[in-house]
This record gives C-alpha cells, sequence and structure tokens, in this order.
C-alpha cells in the first residue's frame, strides 16, 4: 500500500472469496478424532454392521473454525429461515381456521348412519375425540357393508386435521389477520415444523461442524440454488477432510466403501481411553497417590545402597562407587576398589499379574448398553496392560450360557445374546455329550458363572506367578451351571446353580486365585444378587465393586494399578 498526502492511507486491498486468513485453522492445529465415534460405532453394533463414509462424517465433532469460510455462513442460513418463519407468523391467523376444522368434523360425523349396535362406540368416538375408538369401529363396519367404512375414514380424517390445527395453534404464536384455509393451514404447519428442523440442524452444525446432520433436500425448499451449491461444496470438503483423516488414523476403506478398524486404529483408541481413565489420577484431583508427593522438579534422583553380598554386580553405581574409593585412598596410586566402596543401584521389582477377565454377555447386559461399557474396559486394560506391564498375563472370557476364550481382536464384535425364551419359569438341562445337541440348538441368554470361573482357573493355575486374579463383570445371579456332562439352565435362579458355582469358587480359593466381582447395575437387580456377590468374593478373599456402569473401565483399571502398587510395596 502506498502513503498518500494528508496522512491517508491508500493502495488495494485483496479479499480472497472462501479464504480468511486471520481464521482459517493452522496445519499444526490437532486433527479431528475420528477412531473414537468409529469404535462407539463398533462397540454398539459389533460386526453387524460397518461405517459408511456418511455416518462417519455424521458422527465426527470438528472444531467449526474449520469450516469457516468454506462456504455460505450458517449464520445467514439460520437468519433466512428465521426470517421466512416470522413472515408467515406475522401475516396468518389461526383462530377462524380452528373454527373452520371444528366445523369440517362435526358436519362429517353427523352425516355418518351407524348401525345400532356401534352407536354407543361411535358416540364416544365423537365426543372424546379418539382416533383409536373409529380405528376399531373401522375393522368392525365390514361386516355391514354398505358405505360405512368410507364414511369413518372421513370422519377420521377430519378429526386428524382439527387435531393437527389446535397443534399449530398452541406451538406457533401468530399475529397476523390473514385467513387460511384447513389445507393451507397444514401446509403451513409442515413447512414450519420443517423450518424448526432445520433450525435445529443448523444449530448442531454451527457447535460441531457436523455438516452431514443437515438435511440438503429439505434446506433446497428455502435456500437459493447457489448458497446450496457452496452448501453442498462445503459438505463435500468435510467429508473429503475426514476421509484422509480417517486414512491416517487407521480407518481402512475396503472394496464397498465401508471403513474397517485396523489394529493402528485399535493402539489409537485405547490410548485415548487410558489418557481419559489416567488423567484422572493427578494428585489433586483423586487422592489415590501412594504417599506425599514431594518436590517440584522434574528429575528423580536415582537410590543407591552400599553393596551387600548377593547383589548383582551389572547394578554397580560405577561414578559414585569411584568417588568413595578416590574419597578414602587420596592420591594413592593405583586405585584399589573394597567392597565397602561399591555402590549399587536399588532396582524396582515388577511382579507378574495373571488375570482372566470375565466379561458377562448375556441377554440382560443389554440394558441401558452395559455391554458396550465392559468391552470399552476390556479394550483399556489390555491396553494397559500391552503398554505398562507388557509381562503380565490376561485373558479374556465371554460369558453366557457357555464360556468361551476370546482374543483382543473377538472383542469389538461381542454382543449380549438374544433372550430366545421368555416362560417366568424355566427348568431345562442338556447333554453336552449327546452328540447330536449343538451349542446352536441351546438357549444362549442364560448366565454360567460357574462354567466361566472353571474355565478361568484353568487358564490360571499354571502361571508362574501367586498374582492371580479373577475379575467378574456381571449384573446379578448365575442361572446356568454345568454338573459332568450336563448343563442346567434354571430361572428364576436356582439353589442348585448357586451351589454350584460356590463350589468353583472354592476350587480357585484352592488354587490361589482371589476372585474380584464388578457388579453393574440392572433392572432386575435385587438385595439376593449383592450378597451372592458378597460372598462369592469373600470365599477368596476379594471385593465386589459397585460401578454406575459408565465408569467400569476407571474402576478396573484403577484397581488393576492399585494391585500392583500394593503388590511393590
Amino acid at each position: 500500500m502506498n502513503q498518500q498526502r494528508g496522512g491517508r492511507i491508500g493502495g488495494i486491498i485483496h479479499a480472497y472469496q472462501k479464504y480468511d486468513p486471520a481464521t482459517f485453522p493452522p496445519p499444526s492445529e490437532p486433527p479431528p478424532d475420528l477412531v473414537s465415534p468409529a469404535f462407539e460405532q463398533a462397540l454398539m453394533y459389533g460386526e453387524f454392521r460397518e461405517l459408511s463414509e456418511e455416518e462417519l462424517a455424521r458422527a465426527v465433532r470438528l472444531d467449526p473454525s474449520q469450516i469457516q469460510g468454506l462456504g455460505p455462513s450458517i449464520d445467514f442460513l439460520k437468519a433466512m429461515l428465521e426470517e421466512r418463519k416470522r413472515k408467515i407468523l406475522e401475516t396468518y391467523e389461526a383462530r377462524s381456521v380452528q373454527k373452520k376444522a371444528r366445523k369440517a368434523f362435526h358436519s362429517a360425523a353427523k352425516d355418518v348412519r351407524v348401525p345400532r349396535k356401534l352407536a354407543e362406540t361411535y358416540r364416544q368416538a365423537i365426543n372424546r375425540e379418539q382416533p383409536y375408538l373409529l380405528e376399531s369401529l373401522w375393522y368392525r363396519a365390514e361386516d355391514h357393508g354398505g358405505s360405512l367404512s368410507t364414511d369413518l375414514l372421513k370422519v377420521a380424517a377430519r378429526m386428524g386435521d382439527k387435531h393437527n390445527i389446535e397443534e399449530l395453534a398452541s406451538k406457533y404464536e401468530f399475529t397476523g389477520n390473514e385467513s387460511m384455509s384447513v389445507p393451507k393451514a397444514l401446509e403451513i404447519k409442515e413447512e414450519l415444523e420443517k423450518i424448526d428442523e432445520l433450525l435445529k440442524q443448523l444449530e448442531e452444525a454451527a457447535k460441531s461442524a457436523q455438516i452431514g446432520l443437515i438435511d440438503m433436500d429439505m434446506l433446497g425448499e428455502f435456500a437459493q440454488p447457489g448458497d446450496m451449491e457452496q452448501l453442498e461444496e462445503m459438505r463435500r470438503q468435510v467429508e473429503n477432510l475426514i476421509r484422509e483423516e480417517a486414512e491416517r488414523q487407521g480407518l481402512q476403506r475396503d472394496s464397498a466403501g465401508q471403513f474397517r478398524l485396523t489394529p493402528h486404529a485399535y493402539k489409537l483408541f485405547q490410548g485415548r481411553l487410558l489418557e481419559r481413565i489416567f488423567s484422572e489420577l493427578a494428585p489433586s484431583r483423586t487422592g489415590r497417590h501412594q504417599g506425599p508427593v514431594v518436590g517440584e522438579g522434574v528429575v528423580e534422583l536415582q537410590q543407591t545402597k552400599p553393596y551387600e553380598f548377593g547383589d548383582s554386580v551389572t547394578n554397580m553405581d560405577i561414578p559414585q562407587t569411584v568417588i568413595n574409593a578416590l574419597l578414602r585412598q587420596g592420591d594413592q596410586r593405583p586405585l584399589r576398589l573394597r567392597s565397602d566402596d561399591i555402590e549399587i543401584h536399588k532396582t524396582r521389582n515388577h511382579p507378574k499379574c495373571a488375570t482372566c477377565v470375565i466379561m458377562d454377555m448375556s441377554g440382560s447386559m443389554r440394558y441401558d448398553g452395559q455391554y458396550m461399557n465392559v468391552k470399552r474396559m476390556a479394550l483399556a486394560l489390555q491396553g494397559l496392560i500391552q503398554s505398562e506391564y507388557p509381562g503380565d498375563f490376561l485373558r479374556f472370557i465371554e460369558m453366557y450360557t457357555f464360556a468361551k476364550l476370546r482374543a483382543p481382536g473377538e472383542i469389538i464384535n461381542l454382543m449380549p445374546k438374544s433372550v430366545t425364551i421368555h416362560d417366568p419359569w424355566v427348568r431345562l438341562k442338556a447333554d453336552l455329550s449327546d452328540p447330536e445337541i449343538s451349542e446352536a440348538q441351546i438357549h444362549p441368554h442364560f448366565t454360567n458363572i460357574q462354567r466361566s470361573l472353571q474355565l478361568a482357573r484353568q487358564n490360571l493355575v499354571n502361571c508362574d506367578t501367586p498374582n492371580r486374579q479373577i475379575v467378574l463383570i456381571t449384573d446379578g445371579l448365575p442361572t446356568a451351571h454345568c454338573e459332568g456332562e450336563w448343563l442346567y439352565m434354571l430361572y428364576p435362579p436356582d439353589p442348585q446353580t448357586e451351589q454350584a458355582t460356590m463350589r468353583e469358587a472354592m476350587l480357585c480359593s484352592k488354587d490361589g486365585i482371589t476372585i474380584n466381582i464388578f457388579l453393574v447395575p440392572s433392572w432386575s437387580q435385587s438385595e439376593e444378587d449383592i450378597r451372592f456377590a458378597n460372598r462369592l468374593a469373600q470365599s477368596t478373599s476379594g471385593r465386589v465393586f459397585f460401578t454406575s456402569g459408565n465408569n467400569l473401565d476407571r474402576f478396573v483399571l484403577w484397581d488393576y494399578v492399585q494391585n500392583k502398587r500394593e503388590i511393590i510395596a
């Protein structure tokens, strides 16, 4: 720019369309998190559904600054819709059309000739204005022939018009003078409701940059073609951004265009879970640290001790050992080391732990999405052990009518079993040694804690560590157990099943295995569920944790880390 006479600034200012250098997000801004929405989708649906590009775009929340300047302003579109709504409300009045609708309804009702058997029901339907009574009359009208069925449909339609117009008048405040016909009022009701829905979508899109939330076809009824083209271009750019980030973050597209989870995505998701869980472990927020927190710096001074017989010289602190010899020997040469000169680095013992996690996937775990919390916990625990305690032993067991070992990669696809029998009293048994009986023929939704404990014990008993535990995550009492080759399915829960489960718990105790129970809430949970959990845990000196479900991952991981600290102490 040039400096002009009189102190005024002159020159040319360039305005670049669709790009604002002051607000456009810099390359250093953290990319949007695509892995978490993809995993939440997988946790909910398992392998039954994959994530399409459109679904991923709807799920991902971006920083609104990332779409600023890419298309028409969302505020502009909202203002346009609000102006359209204001004009409608200032143009029409709703009192007269309510009278028209009421009159049309009563007129249609008077024209119907109803047989005596149906007269009382018809009178109640009209006086109470109940559509379900008219519907029941319509089904019965077929037996009487004539035009009764058609006439009843007309009355039901006029009744629906009356209810819709009353809803219109109560929902919106009309301030104009122009009267409406009944069809016009219904048309305006539909238009106002579309505007409200679009305003809601635009409001959400302004917060999260979820352009996929906006119904483009509906918005096209109100916006100018040029604005729609720009908005569609913005939607495409956001989808391109998400697609590129998805590939970077380990979401792989298959030949059908669906996103699949790769090991890299698993690692990212587990890292974010752990970061969320352990970010709450700060001393000032949880007080879960062992002992006082001292010092202000970040340097940790190595602790040493004098050499004792049996210490490994591989842990010798060589600089301090030489200094000790120099202080003792002075200027004498050659320098000779003695045993009392040697300093040894203190080492921390990291004992191995062996853990089996039993995940309840019976039919009741569908309640309130508890199965998702169980799977989220399992992935977080696996990530913790892989990153922090790679020498620890960890196995996962899926519990339902049966018990199955599951690899970590299978956890994401586990789903609660469908309830296949709804009788209030069930007494079933199956001979598992019979080759004619397959698992597919057996009801899967029962809870077999006994068999799950048995499988966990078989996996833990040969582990070369005394620190062995079972983490049992369930919502209540067992309803299935095995005795020899026989499988019993008993509901309501039977003492026979509890006794078999307690016998297995005592075998775990005999082998030095602790059972820690994490009891998640359920609609059918009772005091007896809690008492049983306490009896089961006490039999192996274990504990019972009552979790809200949403905090299950935090409870299990904190307890795991706490146990490691107690063992070290």
